[in-house]
C-alpha cells in the first residue's frame, strides 16, 4: 500500500467501472446502481442519491453518500466496450456451430480445459453449457426435420395415389417427392433453430458462446481493437489521476476485471502511478481471468498480472464467492496462472459469502439463477457482511483504508495451475 492511502476520508472519488462482455447499453449499469443502492441503504441505514450526468467522454453518473457519520460524492464512468460484443456477436447460426467447434478444440487441444479443471467446477459448467445447448437445439431441430419430412413425404404419398398410376408413383414424380420433403424438413429444422435464437434473453446459450470464444479465437491474445480501447481507457484513468479527488477506484466485473488488470499494470510500468497521486484502488468482481491467462497467447496478461501483483501504489481487493457459477471463485488468479513472483502482494482474495450474506428466502429465489448471481456484487445484501458495493463506491473511506489488515479467505486457490507462464 502506497503511503497515504491508509486513513484518508473521501469527499470526492472517480469510479471507473469497466463492465464484461457485455452487448447492453451501460444504462442498465446505472439503472442497477439506482435501484440496488437505494435498497441497500434501506436495509443498512444509510442514504445515496443518484443524479444522471450530460456530456463526458464516455457513459457515466453522479453519485452523494451520507454514511458513517460522512458526507462524499462519486462521479461514475463505464468504459464502454459494448459496440466491440456486438461485433463480435454478429454471426449467423451456421458461424456460431462453427465458432463452438473452434472454441471447443482451442480449450482441448491446448491444454487448457484439463488445467481449468483443476480449479472451480462452476465455471466450466458454464462454459460447457452452451456447448451442450447448442448441440441439443440441433438435435432437436434435426429430430423435427425429419418428422416432418416424413409427414410431407406421407401426405405427398397420399394425394399422388389418388391423381397418378401406380407406376408414375415410383417413377420421376418419386424423386420429386423426396426432394420437397427433404426441402421442408430442412426448413423446419432452419426455423426451430431460429426459434432457439429468438429466445436467447432467456437462456444466455449464444451470448455465453460468444463469450468464451471471444478470448479463444486469439488463444488469450486481445484483439487489436480491445487493444485500442484499452490505450483509450488508460488515458481516460490516467486523466483522472491528476484531478482533485481523493481517491480513483477502478472496478472491473467478470471478464472486465482481466481489462482493469491490463489498464493499471500499463500505467504503473509507464511510471504513471509512482507520484503522489490520489489513493489508488482495484476491486476485481467474479473474476473469470483463468478462461483468458490459462491460454498460450496471454503472454500480455500473464506479464500484467506478474507486474501488478507487486506495486505498491494501489490496493487490489478480488471478491468471488462459491456460491457463484460463472466465476473462478477464490481463485487467486496471479498464483493460479503461474506468474506469482517474489514479494507479491496482490490481490486481497475474499469472499463475497452468498449464503451467509443472503437471508435463506433470498438465497432460495437467487440459488438457480445463475446469471443473477453473477451480477449479485453489484446489488443489495440484505444481510451484508464486510464487503459491500455502495460503501466501497460511495462512502468516505478508501479502499485501502476500509480492507487494510484483512486476511485473505483460508478457503482460497494458491496453487500455481496454468501449463503456460510464459509472459511478454
Amino acid at each position: 500500500m502506497s503511503n497515504g492511502q491508509a486513513e484518508r476520508q473521501v469527499r470526492r472519488r472517480r469510479v471507473f467501472y469497466i463492465p464484461g462482455y457485455d452487448p447492453i447499453h451501460p444504462r442498465r449499469y446505472r439503472e442497477l446502481y439506482r435501484k440496488e443502492g437505494t435498497e441497500q441503504a434501506r436495509i443498512s441505514g444509510y442514504e445515496i442519491g443518484l443524479v444522471g450526468r450530460q456530456g463526458g467522454a464516455s457513459y457515466g453518473w453522479q453519485v452523494s453518500g451520507r454514511m458513517e457519520g460522512a458526507t462524499s460524492e462519486a462521479e461514475f464512468d463505464v468504459l464502454v466496450w459494448s459496440d466491440i460484443v456486438r461485433d463480435s456477436m454478429d454471426l449467423n447460426i451456421a458461424q456460431t456451430y462453427l465458432l463452438m467447434a473452434r472454441t471447443a478444440w482451442t480449450y482441448i487441444s491446448t491444454g487448457a480445459l484439463r488445467r481449468l479443471m483443476r480449479l472451480r467446477k462452476g465455471p466450466l459448467i458454464a462454459a460447457l453449457y452452451p456447448v451442450g445447448m447448442l448441440i441439443l437445439q440441433a438435435l432437436v431441430a434435426l429430430l423435427v426435420g425429419a418428422i416432418a419430412a416424413m409427414l410431407a413425404m406421407w401426405l405427398s404419398d397420399l394425394i399422388a395415389r389418388r391423381i397418378v398410376d401406380f407406376d408414375y408413383l415410383f417413377g420421376p414424380f418419386f424423386v420429386t417427392r423426396i426432394l420437397l420433403s427433404l426441402l421442408l424438413g430442412a426448413a423446419a429444422a432452419v426455423l426451430v433453430l431460429r426459434y432457439f435464437r429468438k429466445i436467447d434473453n432467456r437462456l444466455f446459450v449464444y451470448y455465453l458462446m460468444h463469450d468464451y470464444a471471444y478470448s479463444a479465437r486469439s488463444r488469450g491474445a486481445n484483439p487489436p481493437a480491445l487493444e485500442a480501447r484499452l490505450a483509450e481507457f488508460t488515458e481516460q484513468i490516467a486523466a483522472a489521476l491528476d484531478e482533485d479527488v481523493d481517491e480513483v477506484l477502478i472496478v472491473g466485473h467478470s471478464s472486465g476485471a482481466h481489462l482493469a488488470i491490463s489498464i493499471l499494470a500499463d500505467l504503473d510500468r509507464a511510471g504513471r502511478l509512482a507520484v503522489a497521486r490520489p489513493a489508488l484502488g482495484l476491486v476485481t468482481l467474479g473474476q473469470v481471468v483463468p478462461m483468458v491467462s490459462f491460454l498460450p497467447d496471454a503472454k500480455r496478461l500473464r506479464r500484467d498480472l506478474h507486474d501488478l501483483s507487486t506495486s505498491p501504489h494501489l490496493f487490489w481487493l478480488d471478491v468471488t464467492a462459491p456460491g457463484d457459477g460463472c466465476a473462478f471463485a477464490l481463485c487467486d488468479p496471479v498464483a493460479v496462472s503461474g506468474v506469482a513472483p517474489e514479494g507479491k502482494r496482490w490481490p486481497i482474495v475474499i469472499s463475497a459469502a452468498f449464503t451467509q450474506t443472503l437471508s435463506p428466502k433470498r438465497w432460495a429465489e437467487l440459488r438457480w439463477r445463475f446469471f443473477r448471481l453473477h451480477f449479485q456484487y453489484l446489488c443489495a445484501f440484505d444481510r451484508p457482511g464486510d464487503y459491500d458495493y455502495f460503501r466501497i463506491t460511495a462512502g468516505p473511506r478508501t479502499l485501502a483504508d476500509r480492507f487494510e489488515g484483512r486476511p485473505p479467505s483460508k478457503s482460497r486457490i494458491d496453487a500455481a495451475v496454468s501449463k503456460y507462464t510464459d509472459m511478454a
